[in-house]
């Protein structure tokens, strides 16, 4: 009875601090940060980029696997990294951070079911949740993922997730609020084609196939640098697959896998956001850590329209030479082509460019509506439902808008804008920066999803930044 008693008490104790906790973290949510910018002058300085928030949430989603730990480097201190480390504590992984290092460290020794509430407490923060289906399918028998969220540039179902999953043997049931999964007879391999290399639906397949019996085959994959990483940690934990130049992936699966000690391949994506930087606001940027072999397709664009850059061991120094800038023809694909992440902050400094310069995007059917506030800002940019390049792609078939004509240079001016995703939003910050007069820039917590201290590098740029509260 006493024990009851004292059970009684800890349980109100923790409802209350619970409560204290909700109600701090509301009024954190309903104040609103404003960046504001004052523009026009160039960014020059240093800065650095760590690892990849393409890859880097996805290796601590497959430590879930192993029955050892996994020790993590080069991790950046992003809002991705945090939901995935808040979703693996809640499943029973320890997870250690070490910011300064950037050190990662995760023991899913004592893996156990989550509380459907915990886990929808972070639902619309991410969509990474999806892929914890797999290794949880394996380690417990059972996932329960919330409703998902994310950036909306997009179609980014989730139906062909579930059906890669069925095709598994996972049954799934669909729950207000979320998706349950079960395997009550295991996975088992399977042979799966994707109609478009989806990343997404790639890692989903390698995640779930390397402890499936039997064999799995994937054909139409993608083969993203953050793939072939994912697939580096995999193998370190045990797996056995092998990649094809045709985009097939043959995974032999095992009983288990331990846990891996990796170094994660830099961000490629915010350095070529950077370099984008450096070219709209003719400033001089080095940014360290960024690597040659993952930003080939990039470089080269960079260089036919007009910016300068000078690769070494450390990173890679962009800047604008002067003159003018050159017109383009761009059109967005899969890896090995010009990845779409890279294609919201060049549209900004191809505003400055000489001439008509086209895009055509290929990859996310919404990603053109971020120009609606470039035009706003006084840039000269028409948008079309025509496929206007080499490539036919699927969303000229389905009427959407997604190639535009830029036509320059148009100065910038300074405006109220609001971030509509993740790289969207920085390209507005590139935008605001560009920009004569002053900026404010709204909803700017999206960017730190994959942006990692982005306020502070902004600063050591010397960019004329204040960052206030309401």
């Amino acid at each position: 009875m006493l024990r009851g008693k004292f059970l009684d008490v800890n349980a109100t104790l923790r409802d209350r601090v619970e409560s204290v906790i909700r109600t701090e973290i509301l009024r954190k949510e309903t104040m609103e940060r404003i960046l504001r910018v004052n523009g026009g002058k160039p960014l020059n300085g240093e800065i650095t980029v760590r690892g990849a928030k393409n890859f880097v949430p996805k290796a601590m989603v497959a430590s879930l696997l192993g029955n050892k730990p996994s020790v993590l480097s080069n991790v950046p201190l992003i809002r991705d990294v945090d939901v995935v480390s808040e979703l693996l504590s809640l499943h029973g992984v320890h997870v250690n951070y070490d910011q300064g290092s950037g050190t990662l460290q995760l023991d899913p020794s004592n893996v156990e079911t989550a509380h459907v509430a915990d886990i929808d407490a972070l639902a619309g923060s991410s969509r990474i949740p999806i892929l914890f289906c797999g290794p949880l399918l394996h380690r417990l028998g059972e996932a329960f993922i919330p409703d998902l969220g994310g950036c909306n540039i997009g179609g980014r179902p989730i139906d062909f997730h579930l059906e890669t999953l069925r095709a598994f043997g996972a049954r799934v049931e669909k729950l207000e609020g979320g998706i349950r999964l079960s395997a009550p007879d295991g996975l088992h391999g399977t042979k799966i084609h994707l109609p478009f290399p989806s990343v997404g639906a790639t890692e989903q397949t390698l995640l779930t196939a390397v402890m499936a019996e039997g064999l799995t085959e994937l054909s139409g994959a993608a083969i993203e640098p953050e793939i072939m990483d994912l697939i580096n940690v995999l193998q370190k934990m045990g797996a056995i697959m092998s990649v094809d130049t045709d985009r097939t992936i043959r995974i032999e699966g095992v009983k288990e896998l331990g846990g891996f000690v990796h170094t994660s391949l830099p961000d490629r994506i915010e350095a070529a956001s950077w370099a984008s930087a450096a070219l709209a606001t003719r400033g001089n940027i080095f940014v360290r850590g960024a690597h040659q072999p993952d930003m080939t397709t990039f470089l080269n664009t960079y260089r036919k329209v007009g910016g300068a850059f000078d690769i070494s061991d450390e990173g890679i120094r962009f800047w604008h030479p002067g003159g003018e800038l050159n017109s383009i023809v761009l059109e967005t694909n899969v890896h090995p082509g010009f990845m779409t992440d890279w294609q919201q902050p060049l549209v900004v400094a191809l505003t400055q460019a000489q001439g008509l310069s086209i895009v055509h995007e290929t990859v996310y059917e919404n990603r053109l509506g971020f120009t609606r506030a470039l035009k706003e800002m006084g840039a000269n940019i028409q948008t079309y439902r025509e496929c206007l390049g080499g490539l036919q792609c699927r969303f000229g078939q389905r009427n959407f808008t997604h190639s535009a004509v830029i036509s320059g240079p148009t100065p910038l001016r300074g405006a109220e804008i609001t971030v509509p995703d993740l790289r969207g939003g920085f390209s507005y910050l590139i935008a605001a920066l560009a920009a004569e007069g002053e900026s404010q820039v709204h909803g700017i917590d999206v960017i730190s999803r994959g942006y990692e201290h982005f306020i502070t590098k902004l600063r050591a740029l010397n960019a004329d930044v204040e960052l206030i509260t309401r």
